[in-house]
């Protein structure tokens, strides 16, 4: 059906009349804030069905899709946030939530492959876990916007192995490419890792079928996630992004921030390693990364 299609006055009528009868069902909401999701989201819904003229057979389509999305999520697989995510709805969800305070760290989307206790290591400790790549050590400092170190601060890392897939993903429970460290006295933490390589999300469900029909690509850029906690400051999100991966533009997530690219520096076999670790004749890479933690905001 042409979008463009003539709409007479009185059809116009009848569609918001509809609106206002929708919007008004939620007058009596004892909760202001649930009263005012509901009537924006009727209020949005609405308008894009009346947009774009969506059919009867478009929308059982649309059903048809977020049940297919609903069945194939289980405890191992969000297949919702994924479809939040190359919707661009986790981002934005994000930039909202999480506006700059001066100096602090960017956040950026928290993906479907975050798990809960994953296993602590030392500072120095490796969270491969077995996990195949080229090693990678990473090192930094947490501190606060007021440049104040903030040791104890937890930080939980996870990344995919260089075949592009976490650990979940397999039928094992090891868990692999995944720990978290506690910043020392001074703020300080290091750990060693995998350089990241890029990957696509999970393509083989009715999101990736989507993306497919929609001659959209699948593939993240390379990145490491992270999540640091510490009291009074604000949780962090985030990923780091290397420097010259040619998915930067093109994230499908679109999760990429300039200020969260960095150089992952290639160290040719033989070199040092900053822990005296001996790699037998192996590449490594390095980056750094320091993160900034802004004020926890009063609710």
């Amino acid at each position: 059906m042409d979008a463009r299609i003539s709409i007479s006055s009185e059809q116009r009528s009848t569609e918001e009349a509809l609106i206002a009868t929708v919007e008004a069902s939620f007058a009596d909401c004892a909760d202001p804030r649930m009263m005012q999701l509901m009537q924006s989201l009727v209020k949005h819904l609405h308008a894009f069905v009346r947009d774009v003229r969506l059919t009867e057979a478009e929308w059982d389509k649309a059903i048809e899709f977020l049940t297919a999305v609903g069945h194939i999520t289980d405890d191992r697989r969000q297949e919702f946030i994924l479809l939040s995510d190359v919707l661009g709805v986790s981002m934005q969800t994000i930039n909202v939530n999480n506006q700059c305070v001066d100096d602090a760290t960017e956040a950026t989307v928290f993906g479907p492959f975050f798990v809960n206790d994953a296993p602590e290591i030392s500072n120095g400790g490796d969270i491969a876990g077995g996990a195949p790549g080229q090693p990678c050590w990473v090192e930094g400092t947490v501190r606060d916007t007021a440049g104040k170190p903030v040791p104890g601060a937890r930080i939980e890392v996870w990344e995919a192995d260089e075949d592009g897939f976490y650990d979940v993903q397999y039928p094992n429970d090891r868990a692999a490419g995944r720990g978290h460290v506690f910043a020392g006295p001074e703020g300080r933490y290091s750990f060693w890792g995998l350089t990241p390589t890029p990957y696509p999300i999970p393509h083989d469900g009715p999101v990736g079928k989507m993306l497919e029909a929609t001659g959209r690509s699948p593939m993240r850029a390379s990145h490491l996630h992270f999540m640091v906690t510490a009291p009074g400051l604000r949780t962090l999100v985030t990923h780091i992004f290397v420097a010259g991966d040619e998915l930067l533009k093109s994230d499908t997530v679109f999760g990429v921030k300039r200020s969260l690219i960095k150089d992952f520096v290639e160290q040719p076999a033989g070199t040092p390693t900053p822990d005296g670790r001996n790699l037998v004749g192996r590449t490594w890479t390095r980056t750094r990364f320091d993160i900034v933690l802004a004020p926890e905001i009063p609710r």
